[in-house]
C-alpha cells in the first residue's frame, strides 16, 4: 500500500471524461484486463458486512472486526477520496497442470491457482503505482492511495460498483468475459472522475458453487462462513484445524478453488501468460511426501516471493499432515508422517498423530 500523497490544487480545465478513458487505456497497457471507476458510497453493503461480523463468520480474522464499518466507508479510510479506480488482473496460469486432475490424485498437494506464482500483492501494487504515476503526468499532482488486498477495503463491492462484474453466490466477483480467476486492486483518489454503471447479476438459479463446497462453507447465497472455508482454515486459521472438517479437506494444502472450478462462467476465463503468475516449484501438483520433507530453511528459500510464505513452515506442515491423513496408506505416506512424529511443534505433532490414526496406526 502506498502512502497518501499530499493534496494539491488540481490544474484547471482537466477533461475528466478524457482522463478516465486514458486511465482505462493505460491500465490495459499495464496488463490489467479491465478498469472501472466507482464512487465511495457503500451504504447498501454495510448492513450485510455488519451482520456477517456480528454472526462471527469472520472467525479469527480479528482485523475485519477491528476495522468494522471503516471497510464500507472509503472516504473515512482515506479522507478526501471521491472515486475508486478498480482494476482486474487475470492470474490463471496458462501452463499449470489441470486442477481437477490434481484434486483427483490424493498423493499430490493442491495449491490454490492464485498462489502458484509470484505474490500477487507485489505484482499489483507495482503496476497500480505505475498507473498512478501516469495519471499524475497527465493531471498534475493529486491525492491517491493504492490497495491490493492490503487494508480494510471492500474490493468486490467496489469492483461491482465500477462495472467490472457482479458478486457471485460464492461472494467472489464474476465477469461474463473473465469468470473469476482474477485479482482486484484499487486506487483511491480525489479526482472527480465520471463513474461507470454496475453490471447486472447473471447467476440466476445456479447453485453449483454452494453444492460443490467440500465443507458447506457457503451457508446461503452470497454468505460464506469463513470458519468452515478451506481457504480460511489453511491460510488464516492459526491453530488446530477442527477434526470434523479435516477429512473434507482432501489434498487441499493451501486454499481451495472448488467453487471457482465448478462455476459455469469460468468457461470464459482467460488464462494468464504473465510470467509472474506461472508455476514455481512445481506446486501445481507436487507429491505430498516431498513437500512434507521441506525443512524450515527450504520452505523460506523455495517460497521467497510467494504468497504461501506468509503462513509459515508450521502451518504448511499442519496442512500437509491433514492431506497425508486423507491420502491412501502407502509406505511412503506412513514414512513421511512418522518422520515428523516428534516435530518440535505441538501443532504439527497433533495433526501427524491424527493422520497416523486415520491410517490405523
Amino acid at each position: 500500500m502506498s502512502s497518501m500523497h499530499d493534496s494539491a490544487s488540481l490544474a484547471s480545465g482537466i477533461d475528466f471524461a478524457h482522463l478516465a478513458a486514458r486511465i482505462r487505456q493505460w491500465g490495459k497497457e499495464l496488463g490489467f484486463s479491465a478498469v472501472g471507476i466507482a464512487d465511495t458510497d457503500l451504504t447498501a453493503a454495510e448492513a450485510g458486512l455488519t451482520a456477517w461480523l456480528a454472526a462471527g463468520m469472520h472467525g479469527e480474522m480479528d482485523y475485519m472486526a477491528r476495522h468494522g464499518t471503516l471497510r464500507a466507508r472509503p472516504a473515512e479510510l482515506v479522507p478526501g477520496t471521491l472515486r475508486v479506480i478498480s482494476v482486474r488482473m487475470d492470474y490463471l496460469p496458462a501452463s499449470a497442470r489441470d486442477p481437477q486432475a490434481v484434486l483427483a490424485d490424493p498423493q499430490c498437494g493442491y495449491v490454490s491457482r492464485y498462489a502458484l506464482g509470484r505474490d500477487y500483492h507485489k505484482v499489483l501494487r507495482s503496476r497500480l503505482q505505475r498507473l498512478a504515476r501516469l495519471i499524475a503526468q497527465e493531471a498534475g499532482r493529486f491525492s491517491y492511495r493504492v490497495f491490493t488486498d492490503s487494508a480494510p477495503v471492500m474490493e468486490v463491492e467496489l469492483a461491482r460498483k465500477a462495472g467490472l462484474g457482479w458478486r457471485g453466490k460464492h461472494t467472489l466477483l464474476l465477469s461474463r468475459n473473465g469468470g473469476s480467476w482474477f485479482f482486484l486492486g484499487e486506487i483511491f483518489t480525489d479526482l472527480p472522475l465520471p463513474v461507470d454503471p454496475p453490471t447486472t447479476d447473471h447467476c440466476g438459479s445456479c447453485r453449483a458453487c454452494m453444492e460443490v463446497c467440500p465443507t458447506g462453507a457457503i451457508v446461503a447465497p452470497y454468505v460464506v462462513d469463513a470458519r468452515r472455508c478451506i481457504s480460511y482454515l489453511t491460510i488464516e486459521h492459526k491453530g488446530a484445524i477442527p477434526e470434523a472438517l479435516r477429512p473434507r479437506m482432501g489434498n487441499r494444502i493451501y486454499g481451495c478453488d472448488d467453487c471457482q472450478l465448478t462455476c459455469p462462467w469460468n468457461r470464459f476465463a482467460t488464462p494468464s501468460r504473465d510470467a509472474d503468475f506461472q508455476v514455481r516449484n512445481g506446486l501445481d501438483g507436487a507429491a505430498l511426501t516431498s513437500l512434507f520433507a521441506w525443512s524450515a530453511a527450504e520452505f523460506e528459500t523455495r517460497l521467497a516471493g510467494s504468497a504461501i510464505r506468509r503462513i509459515g513452515h508450521e502451518r504448511w506442515l499442519r496442512n500437509i499432515a491433514v492431506a497425508l491423513g486423507n491420502a491412501p496408506m502407502t509406505p511412503a505416506v506412513v514414512s513421511a508422517l512418522r518422520s515428523r512424529a516428534h516435530d518440535p511443534s505441538p501443532l504439527v505433532r497433533e495433526h501427524v498423530v491424527w493422520a497416523l490414526r486415520r491410517h490405523g496406526l
